[in-house]
């Protein structure tokens, strides 16, 4: 999805205005994803919450920029790009997404910065748990197949070859990140989190999506919902009720 924005950073993105005492959501997208994923998100939350969403280099309008392959090195960037927010922050991430997120969060307490008000970590297991097999899909065939078979709102235009071959340098270079990603035993955040995920998700069991209790000193909840791996776009309205109603109880 393409989409005008505002602002001249080309890393972060705003669609709609907020308030001016309003939380600032900074939205992280998954594999092959841009920011435009999050413009339905930015229409509805809008103007009590304004979402911010990140765009990674590679796509859309920054399809020349070469994309990252190495997820903590793409974390330290949108890290430095955030400096120039203020207000009160919470994070939400879908799929690679989530754990982006999960490491600028820590990557903002041990700068100092502080901890977002809340991890929403979408779609994506913990990042200490660990499937047996293969690290991950990296050739074109198998990258476009995982895609494809996951569903999701985008699967129609990567029939086309052409949209596809558009797509496909950066989503390679995104499950190469999530593939080379590592994350130590015992890494936490202090930030509370709250995972959402959906039901019937290949990619994340129910334990796996547990997990995420294991990385954060604050609380954690699990919010289970109908569909497969992109249940954000068959439940948006429960999904951004129950993101909604969190801030809302934050006192934002």
């Amino acid at each position: 999805m393409t989409a005008p924005s505002t602002g001249t950073n080309p890393w972060l993105r705003r669609y709609h205005a907020a308030g001016a005492d309003s939380v600032s959501l900074v939205c992280f997208p998954h594999a092959g994803g841009s920011a435009g994923y999050f413009h339905p998100f930015s229409a509805a939350l809008a103007p009590e919450v304004g979402v911010v969403a990140v765009q990674y280099p590679g796509r859309q309008d920054r399809y020349a920029e070469p994309p990252f392959e190495d997820l903590g090195e793409l974390a330290e960037a949108i890290h430095q790009q955030l400096a120039a927010l203020s207000g009160p922050l919470a994070f939400f991430g879908h799929s690679m997404g989530a754990s982006v997120a999960f490491e600028v969060a820590r990557l903002r307490e041990l700068g100092g910065a502080g901890a977002p008000l809340m991890l929403f970590a979408s779609g994506r297991r913990a990042p200490g748990t660990r499937r047996p097999g293969p690290v991950g899909p990296l050739d074109d065939a198998a990258v476009l197949a995982q895609m494809k078979g996951l569903g999701g709102a985008h699967t129609g235009l990567l029939e086309n070859p052409e949209l596809a071959e558009l797509v496909l340098p950066a989503a390679r270079s995104d499950y190469r990140a999530v593939a080379g990603y590592t994350c130590p035993p015992g890494t936490v955040i202090h930030s509370p989190i709250t995972v959402l995920t959906g039901a019937d998700d290949p990619l994340t069991t129910a334990d796996e999506a547990d997990a995420w209790r294991h990385h954060t000193t604050g609380p954690c909840t699990v919010h289970t919902f109908p569909g497969g791996h992109f249940f954000l776009e068959p439940e948006s309205g429960p999904v951004l009720a129950t993101v909604s109603g969190i801030l809302a109880r934050l006192g934002t």
